[in-house]
């Protein structure tokens, strides 16, 4: 049967002090009142079953998680003890999923991105289940057509079609984020797609090239999916690694025994990391201002103001453009949207001087 996995970790310091260790990114009500997993629930509607949807997450938001996606039944909310990359939050639920039905083939989305049209991304998946059903072997991924150099994206070089599948490609190579002249020019070329992050196969045939590739992390996924009360003893131990890193990667180099195709994406899509990217998914006034919450602006132009707050407090800016102004009841953040990507150092320098209270 077809299933999806929606993985909801990570942590969103790019968000900071919206995203928080108790309320990371993917939990934000930032968009129409919704959150980023709540939308990325509802572009599933029509693939699968809610029964047959499962959200890997931080073990420490799980609750957060069971109350914004209440059709999901308890068990298919997989929390992981600590964070150790993508491999493992896709290995284990795979293995999770195995036991329960080893015919079991898997869709594994993002819970951080915006795309449109939504139509066209569920016949992608469709069209990405259909190819895992029909070739035991394959690992599919997704390539977004690129609509501009972006230089925060991973790419993928397609290789052959693949008969009957006139939106499929082989894929012969991953390249990492680019530079901006490297980026154009795989844009000009027109091999290269956006490596979009998400995958279709089936759990078995992941399992089996996590065997072949990652031996240790194989054996012990596969304890864990065995005695899930050895979940706090075992996920720590598990090698800190990216899935494309650990499999994709060397299995398009042809060093497993499965292959990897990519399903062409054709949508807008946003990764909404930071609050750059952020501001382009809200409302802008004719000033180019992006708000929330309670503010004030005068002589303003091109910032995104936050507000956070819910006990009168107001934002008042004057005579300020292209910043960043975040209130929460504990933090205020200004910074210039040019250096919004640096947040994360900043998050660094909070924590080092005050403590995990303020992380």
């Amino acid at each position: 049967m077809r299933y999806v996995l929606i993985m909801a970790g990570g942590s969103g310091k790019r968000l900071w002090p919206l995203s928080r260790q108790d309320m990371p990114k993917q939990l934000l009500k930032v968009l129409g009142g919704k959150s980023l997993l709540r939308i990325a629930f509802e572009r599933l509607e029509g693939l699968v079953p809610a029964d047959r949807i499962l959200v890997c997450t931080g073990a420490d938001y799980a609750h957060v998680v069971a109350a914004e996606l209440p059709e999901l039944a308890a068990e298919n909310i997989l929390g992981e003890p600590e964070g150790r990359d993508s491999l493992n939050a896709v290995a284990w639920p795979a293995a999770v999923l195995a036991a329960r039905d080893p015919e079991a083939v898997v869709a594994v989305v993002t819970a951080d991105q915006i795309m449109h049209p939504v139509a066209s991304f569920r016949a992608a998946v469709a069209e990405g289940f259909t190819v895992a059903e029909e070739d035991p072997q394959a690992l599919v991924t997704f390539g977004v057509v690129p609509t501009s150099p972006h230089t925060g994206y991973g790419y993928l070089r397609r290789g052959p079609g693949i008969p009957g599948h006139p939106e499929v490609s082989a894929v012969e190579e991953f390249k990492e984020k680019p530079d901006r002249s490297t980026a154009e020019a795989y844009v000009v070329s027109g091999e290269y797609w956006w490596n979009a992050g998400m995958f279709v196969w089936r759990a078995q045939t992941v399992l089996d090239q996590l065997a072949q590739l990652q031996p240790e992390t194989h054996d012990l996924i596969m304890k864990l999916a065995a005695d899930p009360d050895q979940l706090g003893t075992i996920y720590p131990r598990l090698l800190k690694i990216s899935v494309d890193y650990a499999l994709m990667e060397p299995v398009s180099q042809g060093r497993g025994t499965a292959r990897v195709l990519a399903v062409r994406l054709p949508i807008t899509w946003h990764d909404v990391g930071g609050f750059a990217s952020l501001g382009e998914q809200l409302p802008r006034d004719d000033q180019g201002n992006a708000t929330q919450g309670v503010s004030v602006l005068v002589d303003a132009r091109d910032n995104l103001v936050i507000n956070h707050t819910e006990d009168g407090r107001v934002v008042a800016v004057v005579g300020l453009s292209d910043t960043v102004i975040v209130q929460t009841p504990q933090i205020t953040l200004v910074c210039p949207v040019s250096e919004a990507e640096r947040i994360k150092e900043l998050v660094a320098e909070v924590t080092a001087r005050l403590g995990l209270d303020y992380a």
